[in-house]
């Protein structure tokens, strides 16, 4: 306890950062809960498949004689997914001390803490270090309740800019791999030629996949499984969001959406921002940043790019791509594994996906390119942002907010003046059927109010479109749900304009 700080404050901030813990060790829980129970609970999946299956007379299975076969590549696929995020979560370094006793959340309440995403200026706004688909959670909706996860955290994820650059959030090296292979085979439909003679049993696969149940001696102790809390189903399922988010940001298969979403906003700045020096770069904000690659890509166009997310779901795996990748295509995971649903064939639905599709320290990044953990409210609407940034960015953003009106506001504050905010998205409110006994607040406006909102904000329009584009779709299910994006670049009037 320092000499400014009263014995309440004190108390104050240990409970937060205990809860802060708490709320870290659930969503690490979450990935643990896929690398050790994923497996066991999509293994329920297939048994049940395979119950369905033996409940057919005689002469219908005949005619589905290739479903055992199929049924054994899906435990391969789902050994191989669990590896990856064991993989991932090896090499993470929070940001906090998970020794922490977090007894002390069971025990006492924080008023601010729960209120603290509709009151942004209850806490110090930025503890730093320098520098749906066929599931079912929407996986354009991966926020944590604030009452939850209050992390707000800026990680450096630019150290040089040699041809190979270090974009490091400060993560050990992963020692040790224990991977699995199946000697020649590249992909789950080369399994079993002639039956499943050629595949290791569940057992074998399940257990490779995780170091034979066991942590490595080169894994942080906060990664066994003894240590870590009960994990509700939802989290599990936005860990598999997580994956079918990993293709569209770092996979071919994503460029289609990546296209229709990044490229207009990637053109907009180029066309906007014509002469930028490497002495000098515009300073570029991505709020809700993801798993990082449009912010990549606006640093390689010449910005000093920060992006901001508040998901530790998102955080962990864009640390993990943009920090550890030490290849293009080092990784192949299997996105569409846990729906039977909409798939035109089995091979569509077992097809392997490489990631990363480029390898992101070579990829040429400008000086001065981070990620800034955090929530977007308390992080940015701190004194010393405002008038700090060139240009704002949103993609996918703007309907994440409890209070819409607010996240303008700080977008404004935050920009120079004549600086741009380029936005595309739906206003597909994350919070408005949310019913929980905090009765979270969710401003839901329609287009039309949020841009009358941003003219009494000192905004102008300059240009505006709609986009048509999907987010995190399987490209070659039978299903495909799209949106019509609100496309916008609106420009912050200057003092001599107001």
């Amino acid at each position: 306890m320092s000499n400014m700080e009263t014995e309440e404050e004190f108390e104050r901030r240990k409970l937060e950062e205990a809860l802060e813990v708490k709320s870290l060790r659930r969503i690490i829980s979450a990935y643990l809960k896929i690398s050790y129970s994923y497996p066991e609970a999509a293994e329920e999946d297939v048994k049940r498949w395979e119950r369905s299956l033996r409940k057919l007379p005689s002469q219908h299975k005949a005619l589905l004689s290739h479903l055992p076969l199929k049924f054994q590549k899906l435990r391969w696929c789902i050994a191989q997914n669990s590896y990856f995020i064991f993989e991932m979560l090896k090499v993470f370094e929070p940001p906090l001390d998970m020794s922490q006793d977090v007894d002390i959340c069971e025990n006492q309440h924080l008023d601010v803490v729960s209120d603290s995403h509709h009151s942004s200026k209850s806490r110090n706004p930025c503890l730093c270090e320098s520098t749906s688909t066929s599931g079912g959670v929407d996986c354009h909706s991966l926020a944590e309740p604030m009452s939850e996860e209050t992390c707000c955290r800026k990680f450096r994820a630019l150290t040089n800019v040699n041809e190979e650059q270090d974009i490091g959030i400060s993560m050990k090296s992963s020692a040790g791999k224990c991977s699995i292979s199946l000697e020649d085979h590249e992909s789950a439909d080369n399994i079993g030629g002639d039956g499943c003679k050629s595949l290791p049993d569940r057992d074998t696969l399940y257990a490779s996949a995780c170091c034979n149940g066991n942590v490595s001696s080169s894994s942080p102790d906060w990664l066994d499984p003894s240590l870590q809390l009960h994990v509700p189903l939802v989290d599990v399922d936005k860990v598999r969001c997580i994956i079918r988010n990993i293709v569209r940001d770092w996979a071919k298969e994503g460029q289609q959406e990546r296209d229709q979403c990044y490229r207009p906003i990637l053109e907009e700045l180029e066309c906007l921002f014509p002469n930028r020096s490497k002495e000098n770069p515009p300073a570029c904000l991505v709020p809700g940043a993801g798993l990082g690659r449009l912010a990549l890509e606006i640093s390689c166009l010449g910005f000093a790019c920060q992006g901001n997310e508040f998901s530790y779901y998102m955080m962990i795996c864009s640390s993990f791509i943009l920090n550890h990748a030490q290849a293009a295509g080092e990784w192949t995971i299997f996105p569409w594994i846990h729906s039977n649903c909409n798939s035109v064939s089995d091979n569509d639905q077992l097809r392997p996906v490489s990631v990363p599709d480029i390898h992101p320290a070579s990829a040429g990044i400008t000086e001065g390119f981070s990620m800034c953990g955090g929530d977007f409210v308390e992080v940015y609407s701190d004194p010393s942002q405002a008038g700090v940034w060139d240009a704002v960015v949103t993609c996918f953003f703007l309907d994440t907010a409890h209070n819409i009106v607010e996240y303008i506001e700080i977008i404004s504050e935050v920009l120079k003046d004549g600086g741009v905010w380029i936005n595309l998205g739906p206003l597909l409110y994350h919070f408005a059927d949310m019913y929980s006994h905090e009765d979270e607040m969710s401003i839901e406006l329609s287009l039309e109010d949020v841009k009358r909102v941003a003219l009494q904000y000192g905004f102008i329009f300059e240009k505006e479109s709609t986009i048509e584009t999907t987010y995190t779709t399987n490209s070659r299910s039978m299903m495909q749900n799209r949106y019509y994006a609100a496309f916008w670049t609106m420009r912050k009037k200057t003092a001599a304009t107001l």
